[in-house]
């Protein structure tokens, strides 16, 4: 790796291993914020725009793009896809205080509110548990004042319970192959939590939580995914790259984006595995530049881990 594709990485993670993923598919010519790459049982790739509210669908292996729905003024920054199919989307809305989250048919039809807007949250991401519960973000609270955390709710949706309170605008969630770990990505502190879970899905024992790594720079770690070995992906927002760990929580590799030391392809957003494969896809944008939308693709460190929707 040349120091000038190393360009802008602190120096303590310029030993680290490194690759430069290649282009997979281009959305669009324009900027457009992607996030929430989430694949269905068919093998098709679902995935938002979250200024444009744009739910896109991506059939595979055609790579033909086409718009489910469009939820304006919504801001929808996650998908995650239910088992009976449907389609759970978290919107930021006014990114303060009224944001929801969402389910719709695959076809963006039969839209039902799971977390209301008038609840106070600002959801960002969320992940499914095996009982069709689920943990989400509430994306708030800047650094001197951390209001945000990690909620859970179970698969009636009966209650919305705290899980881990007083973070700095978290972002990323993250559930380990066995579901007794939650990773969490606290973006406006640079930090990478890791939870211990009791059975109960919301207790966390004594000593069970810790801080295994903390980040370098402006803006910070955004979404992150794990793969059936239990190795988290954290994309680096404003970056243009992938940190990737172990499941001990020790950073093993990271994922270079194309052209991204010149300054393009710098958002990067959210990482997720190809059902069946080792290829790990990156979406991200050059919100400065000319590069338009992308998704990229890299080897991952294992397989991609079957995960709610395929249950």
């Amino acid at each position: 790796m040349s120091v000038k594709e190393l360009a802008g990485i602190p120096d303590h993670e310029r030993t680290i291993p490194a690759e430069v993923a290649e282009p997979w598919f281009q959305v669009s010519e324009q900027a457009k914020q992607l996030e929430g790459l989430c694949f269905d049982r068919a093998g098709d790739l679902y995935f938002v725009d979250v200024f444009e509210g744009n739910v896109y669908k991506l059939a595979l292996p055609s790579k033909d793009l086409s718009i489910v729905t469009t939820l304006t003024g919504q801001n929808p920054s996650a998908l995650k896809i239910h088992k009976d199919g449907r389609l759970f989307l978290c919107c930021l809305a006014n990114m303060r205080d009224n944001g929801s989250i969402i389910a719709m048919d695959p076809e963006g039809s039969h839209q039902e509110t799971i977390v209301a807007s008038d609840k106070g949250f600002v959801p960002d991401d969320m992940v499914f548990d095996s009982d069709g519960g689920f943990y989400f973000s509430d994306f708030t609270g800047p650094a001197f004042d951390p209001t945000g955390g990690i909620y859970h709710v179970p698969a009636d949706l009966s209650e919305i319970t705290p899980v881990v309170p007083h973070l700095a605008t978290p972002n990323g969630l993250a559930l380990s192959p066995d579901e007794h770990r939650l990773w969490v990505t606290e973006m406006a502190a640079n930090r990478l939590h890791w939870i211990q879970l009791e059975d109960d899905r919301v207790s966390i024992p004594p000593y069970g939580a810790s801080v295994p790594f903390t980040f370098s720079g402006l803006e910070g770690p955004d979404s992150c995914s794990v793969d059936a070995d239990g190795n988290l992906y954290v994309a680096m927002y404003e970056q243009g790259r992938v940190l990737c760990f172990s499941a001990e929580g020790v950073l093993v590799k990271q994922i270079l984006l194309p052209d991204r030391e010149t300054g393009h392809n710098l958002r990067s957003t959210h990482p997720m595995l190809i059902p069946g494969t080792c290829t790990l896809l990156i979406c991200t944008n050059d919100f400065d530049g000319d590069q338009g939308s992308w998704i990229f693709a890299a080897e991952g460190l294992g397989q991609a881990h079957n995960s709610f929707q395929f249950a």
